[in-house]
């Protein structure tokens, strides 16, 4: 993300600390929630009136709704309980996977699928949130001069691109201001919302959860079609869990309550009672609460709280991807580091392109913010589903919950996730499908994959050669042997490296060191530097090599075997010589795949990053070996 500074509870005991990074998390952590309220109200009340006059059953029965979405979806669920199941003080979708698998202690499908779905889903939210929240922030120009109209889109389009092509740089001086300024945005949301409460103090009986489950039973379809706009106001909460590692539980926690949660809801009262005195500001509530002379202002802080919240999602989307890459459920991507000083500042070009040229499509596509408020909603509503099923896992396995007991506790809160999951797709044929399709490519995109890769490891174990066997075969009849180190990368160390195999065919030399190199995944975030090196000598001349690196780490290779010193591996990089096999596929006449399923592993595996540059192995030291192989 935009900021890393991973901690735990321990080290947030020095107030400066502490007071650092929940401002940090206000700049970061709230930033999708945090400015809902410029469509959010507006879109759930259109809804609930169809575009005529909202009576007042309407305003206090949707803030009533707004309220209590966000106090049982988000502070109940992801702030006071799915902030305490952290892996390794990390959060996430995939972290709460992994942690889900290691308190089941094996391989679970079910989780593996909500994992993948949720991560999908996710993806699809990082491109819609930049496209709606900047738009529905420029929009504002239209109520200080309704002529700038036309120059919406445009603008739009000009802030967006320009966000998109800073990405590279880095985020680090950015982020530095992200705090104070979604502070200022926060507490110009709490006076706007407090200066209009007394337009009609009444709005406050909307505390009373009766008006929001009245207008869900009497207001049939429509009530759901509402409640599928009201989930406009929550979304950015699973942000709150994915950003638990770089803040930790307490800042979060922190700023929320004490800070984003209340001028959230004030200012949501202050545009109901705006509305109820004077409902031709149903038209823009938000920006109709403050003077025409002061509109302009409030659109240049509006978008600057709405780049916030893109940047938010943006570098969100980097890291997951990361994430996904080290659990192999993705081919390698490029990764730059753009800080020396903080591994989480990352940037992946390719992904930033796709990104971008969504987030285009969607702005171009949709136009208004009115329009794209259909289509949010259903990925957030997913993962939030998928969340609270692994969550149960977690709290009956890991806490070591009574199953009744737990059920108890998680039941109601996937019971609401699914009402709003099943309100948004009411929305499907006017937006909602743009999210879930893309949802649903990128689940075939890892499936395909994963199963590629199943196959493609049963495949070439068929010709591999136990490495045993090999030692056995080269004692009796030693090749030449070269001065120096050969390190052989491979995913199964039991077996004999391709790379190895084709250096003894064609030069017939063997090093007089060979390191048999495998690379591992852990199902933490993070791996200590006591469990990172594994060495076993099997022979004088062959030793195995195993690193691991957690799963939101940087694997690499030449500083972790710096490591294996402390083990009697006197590892010089200029001595030491990397072998790794480069595979081109082909199809095969008969494949385990479909044919369609087929070309896309084969260009996947082409698209994927090189091993020397994904592991940061000095190109100069690197030896390739070409092999073909039919999948």
């Amino acid at each position: 993300m935009a900021l890393s500074a991973a901690t735990n509870d321990a080290s947030e005991t020095t107030s400066t600390g502490f007071f650092a990074l929940t401002l940090g998390a206000v700049g970061v952590v709230f930033g999708d929630i945090g400015t809902s309220p410029l469509y959010a109200f507006r879109e759930a009340l259109a809804s609930a009136s169809g575009g005529a006059h909202a009576t007042r059953v309407m305003v206090l029965g949707v803030l009533s709704l707004i309220l209590w979405a966000l106090l049982i979806v988000v502070t109940a669920k992801y702030v006071l309980l799915l902030l305490r199941a952290d892996n390794n003080g990390e959060g996430g979708t995939l972290s709460l996977m992994a942690l889900g698998q290691r308190a089941l202690g094996r391989r679970s499908r079910l989780l593996l699928v909500l994992g993948v779905v949720g991560a999908s889903m996710f993806i699809g939210d990082s491109m819609i949130t930049p496209a709606i929240s900047v738009l529905s922030a420029v929009e504002g120009l239209k109520i200080a001069t309704p002529a700038l109209d036309h120059y919406v889109v445009p603008l739009t389009v000009l802030i967006l691109m320009a966000l998109f092509a800073v990405q590279s740089h880095g985020t680090a001086i950015v982020a530095r201001a992200f705090g104070p300024v979604m502070l200022l945005w926060f507490g110009t949301l709490a006076v706007m919302g407090a200066v209009h409460i007394t337009d009609d103090p009444s709005v406050l009986s909307a505390i009373n959860p009766w008006y929001a489950a009245h207008f869900l039973a009497n207001h049939g379809t429509i009530g759901l079609v509402t409640l599928g706009a009201v989930f406009l106001a929550v979304t950015g909460g699973e942000a709150l869990y994915a950003d638990l590692g770089h803040f930790g539980r307490r800042p979060i926690q922190t700023g929320w309550l004490a800070l984003v949660l209340p001028a959230l809801l004030i200012n949501y009262f202050g545009q109901g009672a705006l509305v109820l005195s004077h409902p031709s500001a149903l038209e823009n509530p938000f920006y109709r609460m403050v003077p025409e002379s002061y509109v302009v202002p409030l659109v240049v802080l509006a978008t600057a709280a709405t780049v916030i919240a893109s940047q938010a999602v943006i570098t969100g989307a980097y890291s997951l991807i990361s994430q996904a890459v080290q659990l192999g459920l993705l081919p390698r991507f490029e990764v730059r580091y753009t800080s020396e000083t903080h591994a989480g500042q990352i940037y992946l070009p390719r992904v930033n392109a796709l990104l971008l040229i969504g987030v285009m499509l969607l702005v171009l596509l949709f136009q208004t913010s009115s329009g794209l408020a259909s289509a949010y909603g259903i990925a957030v509503s997913t993962t939030m589903v998928a969340d609270g099923i692994m969550g149960f896992v977690v709290v009956w396995q890991l806490w070591h919950w009574r199953p009744l007991a737990a059920a108890a506790l998680i039941v109601p809160l996937v019971a609401v996730d699914t009402m709003f999951f099943s309100a948004n797709l009411l929305k499907l044929f006017e937006g909602a499908w743009v999210p879930l399709l893309f949802g649903i490519a990128m689940v075939v995109v890892i499936w395909t994959w994963r199963k590629g890769v199943s196959l493609l490891t049963i495949k070439t174990r068929r010709t591999e050669v136990p490495l045993t066997d090999l030692i056995t075969s080269l004692e009796k009849r030693p090749p030449h042997v070269v001065k120096g180190t050969a390190v052989f990368l491979t995913g199964d160390p039991d077996y004999v490296p391709t790379a190895l195999l084709h250096n003894l065919k064609h030069n017939k030399v063997l090093h007089e060191h060979n390191v048999i190199l495998t690379i591992e995944t852990a199902h933490t975030p993070r791996v200590s530097v006591a469990d990172r090196v594994r060495m076993e000598k099997v022979s004088d001349k062959f030793s195995k090599v195993r690193l691991k690196f957690g799963f939101m780490e940087s694997p690499n290779v030449p500083k972790a075997l710096v490591a294996a010193r402390k083990l009697g591996w006197e590892f010089d990089i200029m001595s030491t010589s990397f072998f790794v096999s480069r595979r081109s596929l082909k199809p095969a006449a008969k494949s385990g795949l479909p044919k369609w399923q087929n070309r896309l592993f084969i260009a996947l595996s082409k698209s994927a990053n090189d091993a020397t540059d994904y592991f940061q192995i000095p190109t100069g030291r690197v030896v390739e070996v070409g092999t073909q192989v039919t999948i």
